[in-house]
């Protein structure tokens, strides 16, 4: 069958592959693809700047010549890439070929091919390739929705940062809340998190088949090569690892994991939450033409979109704990079991990134049942008991929380039967109206 979007195995190519696109350029094979051209380049451009190295410094003709190749990769390149590996069965191999093949044609630069791939392993390419590919989803797509996101919950907070509402703890009636502070519960959250994911960077391995750059110091014992792959991983824009083995050890992977999770949990409580309000009726939906809430049921307007959210989130999470679980731990110098788990890292991703943008649907939906809001207060008079009780208890009154719990607890009080018994305990007018303002 031709790879269509109705044809494609996962909804993320298929289905929801419109909100994903942003992210298809860096976790895509084409992605990867070009993101270990661009490491390739970049280092044998960096060998070309150390005079112990027998390859001539390029010149500025030259040097442009090689970007030139990573900036004109396109998916047809990509495909003579898949094409030679079809002949290695090495996807980082082929990549070298490839660029052998490239390179013999810039002028000067065909007797010095074999500078292409000098020293390194895959790993040393692969995981430098995924710390670009990261940083770059992270700067032009995750940070950016995470930002819009945030703002988009604080807005309605400043919105109605006034509105009293009735709480629920342990699901029962509680001490009335306003909707605004209830809101910014989850805009102080969310930003902690988000700044602990503006602060993240990936790290970069660099040192050959077992990290202690074995190899190519035989090759040339003269040249400091710590020093120049410390300086050349900070080109990238990498945080440089002093001691690995073969690999990375993927812990830099498993921090943004718990980062990107915990973001993803808090959202779920805000999804959760947003559902139980509208289901109570403190929210209103927007009513769209031409849509359907139930193919059987005609007035039906669903939380679809928080529900979306939620769901989307969970896979997310499933994804990225896994990456935290699993990519940190490897047998001895290495194994490859990362190599196929890493290929997901942008369906962890994407899942996160539909969930945000559903929850951001599904709060420009909405609107305040007011109305709703205060008949809910007034039918829930007894949660004056709380304050009441604590004026009583300033007072120095005894037994102040018994005199309240023999009035309410299990009784239907009216705000009528609260202003006799304020009334009854001498309680000043302004003390009153303090009360009775929490109904709104």
């Amino acid at each position: 069958m031709r790879s269509t979007m109705l044809s494609a195995l996962s909804p993320l190519d298929g289905r929801y592959a419109t909100k994903v696109q942003e992210l298809c350029g860096e976790f895509s094979e084409y992605g990867l693809i070009k993101a270990r051209i661009e490491v390739e380049v970049r280092y044998f451009i960096a060998l070309s700047n150390e005079p112990k190295v027998d390859l001539p410094k390029l010149s500025a003709k030259q040097q442009k010549a090689l970007l030139s190749i990573i900036d004109r990769f396109t998916e047809a390149e990509a495909k003579e890439v898949k094409k030679i590996e079809k002949t290695t069965n090495h996807d980082v191999k082929a990549v070298e070929y490839y660029l052998k093949k490239k390179v013999q044609k810039i002028s000067g630069l065909k007797k010095h091919i074999e500078y292409i791939h000098f020293g390194l392993t895959s790993e040393d390419v692969n995981n430098l390739a995924y710390g670009l590919m990261i940083h770059n989803a992270l700067r032009e797509s995750i940070r950016p929705n995470v930002r819009s996101a945030i703002t988009d919950v604080k807005k309605l907070a400043n919105q109605w940062k006034k509105v009293r509402l009735l709480s629920q703890t342990h699901g029962q009636s509680a001490t009335p809340t306003t909707v605004g502070k209830e809101l910014m519960v989850f805009v102080d959250r969310l930003e902690r998190q988000a700044a602990q994911l503006n602060a993240f960077s990936m790290q970069g391995k660099f040192g050959g088949a077992v990290g202690n750059y074995a190899s190519i110091s035989i090759a040339y014992p003269n040249v400091r090569w710590e020093s120049f792959g410390k300086k050349f991983i900070k080109s990238l824009g990498l945080d440089p690892l002093a001691h690995t083995t073969q690999s990375n050890p993927h812990d830099d992977l498993a921090e943004l994991s718990h980062i990107m999770h915990r973001f993803n949990s808090i959202m779920l409580d805000l999804s959760r939450d947003m559902w139980l309000y509208i289901s109570r009726g403190v929210f209103k939906q927007k009513v769209i033409a031409g849509e359907v809430g139930s193919s059987a049921m005609p007035h039906k307007v669903n939380p679809i979109d928080f529900e979306n959210a939620e769901g989307n989130i969970g896979l997310s999470n499933a994804l990225f704990s896994h990456f935290a679980d699993k990519l940190p731990v490897s047998r001895l110098q290495r194994d490859l079991s990362d190599s196929t788990v890493q290929r997901n890292i942008g369906s962890a991703f994407g899942y996160h990134l539909i969930a945000v943008k559903s929850l951001r649907k599904g709060l420009s939906k909405i609107s305040l049942d007011k109305a709703r809001i205060k008949q809910e207060l007034n039918d829930h008079c007894e949660v004056l008991a709380e304050p009441i009780q604590m004026i009583l208890r300033r007072r120095g009154v005894v037994g102040a929380y018994e005199k309240l719990k023999a009035l309410t607890r299990g009784e239907k009080v009216s705000k009528e039967d609260f202003m006799k018994f304020m009334q009854d305990q001498k309680f000043s007018k302004q003390e009153i109206k303090s009360v009775l303002s929490l109904l709104g």
